[in-house]
C-alpha cells in the first residue's frame, strides 16, 4: 500500500525511509512523544534492576536522542536506579569504564548484595 501511494518514477526507497513511513503509520507522534516523556521521567522506584533495565530499554528507543553517547546512556540508567544502590553505581559509573550492559549487571550485583546483608 505504502508503495503504490508513492509517485511513479520515484527512486528505489531506503530502508531507513520505509521503517520511518512504516512507524509514524503505526505508531502516531503523540504516542511517541508520550513514550519519551515517560522514559524521561523513569525511576526504578519498586521495581528491582532488571525489571527497570528491561523497562529502560524498551522506552528508551522512543528517546534516542538522549543518547549520543554510552557514557549518556549509563548516566541516564544511574540517574533513575533506586537509592539503594545509586550510590555505588554512581561511583562505579564516573571511576571505571562502564558500558550499559556492565552496568545493569553491577547495580543488580549491588542490589542483591544489599538485599541479602538486609536479610
Amino acid at each position: 500500500m505504502w508503495e503504490e501511494s508513492r509517485e511513479e518514477g520515484s527512486p528505489l526507497v531506503r530502508w531507513s525511509e520505509f521503517t520511518d513511513a512504516f512507524m509514524d503509520h503505526v505508531l502516531p507522534a503523540k504516542t511517541k512523544a508520550a513514550h519519551a516523556a515517560e522514559f524521561e521521567s523513569m525511576k526504578q522506584g519498586s521495581m528491582n534492576v532488571w525489571e527497570y533495565h528491561m523497562e529502560f530499554a524498551c522506552l528508551s528507543k522512543y528517546a534516542i536522542h538522549m543518547f549520543s553517547t554510552m557514557e549518556a546512556r549509563v548516566r541516564r540508567f544511574v540517574q533513575g536506579l533506586s537509592p539503594l544502590v545509586i550510590n555505588e553505581a554512581t561511583t562505579a559509573a564516573f571511576n571505571y569504564d562502564k558500558n550499559y550492559g556492565n552496568m545493569v549487571a553491577f547495580a543488580q550485583a549491588t542490589e542483591d548484595r544489599k538485599l541479602k546483608n538486609r536479610r
